[in-house]
């Protein structure tokens, strides 16, 4: 896909972060971005002679003789930029940028409280809690809608898809309605440029749960796709705690500062947040790194086109009907209508008299011949 320009980073900024990791596929990369490799390459060169890019400062990156009055401007400018940010983040930002000879965070905070400027964010005013991160990037991806949000008096909802390891933003999309066939071509484009996961999480609401069984059709597309899915406890967020934080940050410093002339606009504004949360904003869980600092892009390829499971010789293999129910042993029994038409492989377990049905290799159920 062609790339848009963005007002604070641009995708060229997340292409050669991306490429200039250690043991990176260059070529898999411009495949995922849309470009050709010479163009790829020539971005790779760019940035590693460290040449000027759209966005990159055009302050010096040190200045002996710079003043006390120049620095606190440069923390000032920094701060109306980013009115959500405390000294510890301005201060690694301002680094990121080049400039050095800083004081240090706490100083920073002293100048904000000293210009009226200082506001603690929900993040910075209380204490770290102990947290749990997968270990490598790509190990499960989070995905949550943000929403509803009202724009023009019309109402949208953002889709987010988080990684666990790095807190990096594969994307926030604007959607209409959270259906299945929505989510379902902005979720192919993502995986499309990062890859796959190799789990994901999410809650039970639409379109990956329901009131009467987790099994949906967006879930069996992620069996479908070799993507382990697990869903977080009714009534308990925290097990989607890292996006849902990531929804107070989009809502604190992108959602309550804008408006929006329509949804077009608004998603144009996601793109151009979602490049600074994870090339520029500095990450109080990852040490004040960014989150692109932590992030590759996964080596499982996303396939437009599945390949049939073949199941084992111990399977009985049946196709369900299209109420949702199977014959076996000159029984019908229910598993579920959203596995109508697809085949299900029923084998025996260790328990005299019952079987487990799996999709796939996947588990989604148990006969009890008695």
């Amino acid at each position: 896909m062609p790339w848009n320009e963005v007002l604070v980073m641009t995708l060229r900024q997340e292409f050669t972060a991306l490429a200039s990791k250690p043991d990176s596929n260059v070529s898999a990369l411009c495949r995922r971005f849309g470009i050709s490799r010479k163009t790829g390459y020539k971005w790779l060169h760019r940035a590693t002679d460290n040449d000027s890019m759209d966005d990159r400062s055009k302050r010096p990156k040190s200045s002996p003789a710079q003043t006390a009055h120049n620095i606190e401007a440069l923390i000032l400018d920094a701060r109306l930029m980013h009115p959500e940010w405390g000294g510890r983040k301005l201060k690694r930002h301002l680094e990121n940028l080049g400039h050095r000879n800083l004081p240090a965070a706490s100083t920073i905070t002293e100048i904000l409280r000293r210009n009226d400027l200082l506001k603690l964010s929900s993040a910075e005013s209380k204490p770290n809690w102990q947290r749990f991160e997968h270990e490598k990037p790509n190990d499960l991806w989070q995905i949550d809608f943000k929403g509803p949000l009202s724009i023009r008096q019309e109402q949208c909802h953002a889709l987010t898809v988080l990684d666990d390891h790095s807190r990096f933003s594969l994307g926030v999309k604007i959607t209409k309605r959270q259906s299945y066939e929505e989510t379902r071509f902005h979720l192919s484009d993502i995986f499309r440029r990062y890859g796959l996961p190799d789990a994901m999480t999410m809650d039970n609401g639409t379109p990956w749960g329901n009131p009467y069984g987790r099994w949906t059709r967006f879930t069996l597309w992620l069996l479908d796709l070799d993507i382990a899915v697990s869903h977080s406890r009714p009534r308990h967020p925290q097990t989607q705690g890292k996006d849902e934080r990531f929804h107070r940050t989009l809502k604190d410093e992108l959602l309550n500062r804008n408006e929006f002339s329509d949804l077009a606009h608004l998603q144009r504004k996601c793109d151009e947040w979602r490049i600074q949360y994870n090339q520029l904003r500095p990450h109080c869980a990852l040490n004040l790194d960014v989150p692109a600092a932590h992030y590759e892009i996964s080596r499982r390829e996303f396939k437009e086109q599945v390949p049939e499971y073949e199941y084992s010789s111990e399977h009985a293999v049946r196709i369900v009907n299209p109420n949702g129910r199977v014959k076996f042993k000159g029984k019908a029994y229910t598993v579920g209508e959203v596995f109508g038409q697809l085949k299900v492989g029923i084998r025996p377990t260790i328990e005299d008299g019952v079987y487990a049905v799996f999709y796939r290799h996947k588990q989604v159920g148990n006969i009890q011949l008695e």
